[in-house]
């Protein structure tokens, strides 16, 4: 197992996420504890000391599962980490109330790491509104010793980011961002990259292999990599590309079952970064995988000023293609949309195309925001 130094502890290069653990009947909330169990004394064996875990996660029953099997192990074997929930607004002022109900769900009495889950524009104006009060409450736990390291999750834009680190940077010790060789250019995660590294903030990966939609490409491009490393499965391009990224310290994976855990592990034995041929092979088919599945909005924000009713076609169109790429698993987009005006949403589109005529990409733009209204469930 490759390891990690980070202020003075020795973490596991790859870490066990618990958000996708195998289940009974393909109820979420219903986790399989004995299969879960055989895979964490695996994880253990091979060397994996991080186990990451949230209060939403599994229908709240992640952190039940994972207390209940760290039991096992010495306190000093494990590294575990959890999350303030603020994805849903409804938890801003519970702070303390949550943080209590998670130490007793995970057995202990400190969380090695703990993090503001999910800054995004949906949630950064009430993450720093001072009413609630949970940037000084968990500060307050980390003097108390009940949270050793803290930092945030961010599915947010870079605007986003600088907003919560220009309030609270001083005090970020690390920060978990969704980083594969897709979203480096979807998501512009190597700008997000970028701005951490600039701040010397040691970046936790999340969605290494994009939920699965990395374990598994078309004939075309696994041919491609088959070419260039003979030797190495798809998914494990995916773990590769991330060692090649400067200022990565640990990288999460939601592993499913023993099989995904074995592999990983593999992949994790020694590092074996991408050469610069291989990386641009790599984003090269990360470029066509998203050209196949996206509108080729490129910002230039040309449609806006001509637009009657001032929607920021730019901002929704992105959605629209993170909507497109992810399917059935996405929830990205309507989270963002939650941070829109109502009268600014899609299917305020009245179809016009005055945009659509001064596109220079030449997309049919109502068609997509339509499109876009019906897939969210607001047509």
């Amino acid at each position: 197992m490759v390891y990690t130094e980070f202020k003075g502890e020795r973490l596991s290069a790859l870490g066990m996420g618990n958000m996708r653990l195998p289940v009974v009947n393909g109820n979420d909330g219903d986790i399989d504890v004995k299969a879960v169990e055989e895979m964490f004394a695996c994880a253990m064996e091979a060397g994996i000391n991080y186990y990451d875990t949230a209060y939403g996660y599994h229908n709240g029953q992640s952190e039940l599962v994972v207390g209940e099997l760290l039991q096992k192990y010495p306190r000093d074997s494990f590294f575990l980490a959890s999350k303030f929930p603020g994805y849903d607004l409804a938890n801003m002022p519970k702070v303390k109330e949550i943080f209590e109900e998670q130490l007793k769900k995970c057995n202990v009495e400190f969380f090695d790491f703990y993090l503001f889950h999910n800054v995004c524009e949906m949630n950064i104006d009430a993450y720093l509104d001072p009413k609630y009060g949970i940037y000084d409450y968990l500060i307050e736990q980390k003097k108390n010793g009940r949270i050793k390291h803290l930092g945030f999750s961010a599915h947010g834009d870079i605007d986003c980011m600088k907003r919560f680190l220009d309030a609270y940077g001083e005090s970020m010790e690390f920060c978990q961002i969704e980083l594969n060789y897709f979203d480096y250019i979807f998501q512009n995660a190597k700008g997000k990259v970028e701005l951490l590294n600039e701040r010397n903030i040691p970046i936790w990966v999340m969605e290494p292999v994009r939920g699965g939609q990395l374990a598994s490409l078309p004939a075309e491009f696994e041919e491609k990599l088959k070419e260039a490393r003979p030797d190495e499965k798809v998914p494990a391009w995916a773990f590769r590309f991330i060692q090649s990224v400067p200022g990565v310290a640990v990288t999460l994976s939601g592993m499913s079952d023993m099989q995904q855990l074995k592999d990983n592990i593999a992949s994790y034995e020694e590092r074996r970064p991408l050469s610069e041929k291989e990386m641009e092979l790599l984003l090269g088919i990360a470029e066509a995988m998203i050209a196949k599945t996206t509108v080729p909005c490129t910002g230039c924000h040309y449609c806006v000023s001509h637009c009657p009713k001032k929607l920021d076609i730019p901002f929704l169109l992105k959605l629209y293609n993170e909507a497109m790429v992810a399917g059935s698993g996405d929830f990205i987009a309507p989270m963002a949309l939650a941070s829109v005006d109502a009268d600014k949403q899609p299917e305020n589109c009245i179809g016009c195309h005055s945009c659509s005529k001064v596109c220079p990409q030449t997309i049919q733009i109502p068609e997509a925001l339509h499109s876009f209204a019906e897939k969210m469930g607001r047509a």
